[in-house]
């Protein structure tokens, strides 16, 4: 262990690179140090560390959050809501390998453009790695860390299984995780039900699930269920024969639905924000920002 005392009685110069030298191996030690994710092949997480941040938040400022989560295997989810996820968070999902680097080196000059950390660029697979084990930090080496984590689940565990936890653990809304219990929650049916238009508003809000609401009538929530829907077209996801009305009217429905969202136990409604503010860009969340 690096004495301060002895630190202090070398030379300047040596005194900085011996802090030095420690920060980076520091560092190397975080970075090195990956979760074994080999029991996701056949073990379902129950709890993530993005689930206990919030948890430990809540406590923090003297609130209870509830936990709602439903596990439901692959065949129990709606296609309509797989194709509506990948179009909005994730449309080359299938093709890269856990890492979309095109994106990645977008949201790095976006953040030096504007001299934040402003930009993930996480994949399905990048989102999934920081929820299971990570936090919504924007620091750096928390990224690079993600990297690493979600190139080896991509080895170890495969697309669809990748995305089978990742449709179970994000987050859509205070203490509502995973597609069955927002689908229960929003729409009062099971995940297996959800129609294209119900699958395009639960996409919708992944960016910011504690700031928009798959049922509240926005601009914001109106224009980019739509987007959606329009990519689910166009990539084909969409039957032949549904009539563009009929999914406009699907849309109205959703939008102007007053389905009652219960609250988590011991967690107060959500306020409507006062704001619409400025659309997260795709693919940048699910489970809290990136």
């Amino acid at each position: 262990m690096l004495n301060p005392r002895t630190l202090l009685k070398l030379p300047p110069r040596k005194a900085a690179a011996v802090l030095a030298g420690v920060f980076f191996l520091c560092c190397a030690t975080y970075l090195l140090w990956l979760p074994d994710v080999t029991p996701l092949k056949k073990n379902n997480p129950t709890v993530t560390a993005y689930m206990l941040i919030k948890e430990r938040q809540a406590l923090a400022s003297g609130r209870r959050l509830g936990r709602n989560m439903v596990w439901t295997g692959w065949d129990g989810i709606s296609e309509n809501l797989k194709h509506a996820v990948l179009v909005a968070e994730d449309d080359t999902f299938y093709r890269h390998k856990g890492v979309e680097w095109i994106s990645v080196w977008r949201a790095v000059k976006t953040d030096i453009k504007t001299r934040r950390l402003a930009r993930g660029g996480s994949t399905i697979t990048q989102q999934l790695a920081k929820n299971l084990y990570l936090s919504p930090s924007k620091n750096p080496l928390r990224k690079i860390k993600e990297i690493l984590i979600a190139r080896r689940l991509e080895k170890t565990l495969g697309k669809r299984r990748i995305f089978e936890i990742y449709l179970n653990i994000a987050e859509w809304g205070k203490g509502i995780y995973g597609a069955q219990a927002a689908a229960q929650a929003y729409f009062g049916k099971n995940a297996s039900d959800l129609t294209p238009e119900e699958g395009a508003a639960l996409a919708a809000v992944l960016p910011s699930p504690r700031r928009y609401s798959p049922t509240r009538d926005t601009r914001f929530m109106e224009r980019r269920k739509s987007q959606i829907v329009g990519r689910m077209r166009a990539s084909g996801y969409l039957p032949d024969e549904a009539e563009t009305t009929d999914l406009d009217a699907g849309l109205e429905e959703v939008i102007s639905s007053t389905t009652p969202v219960a609250p988590p136990p011991g967690e107060a409604p959500e306020a409507a924000p006062a704001t619409e503010g400025t659309p997260v860009p795709p693919g940048t969340n699910a489970g809290g920002q990136d």
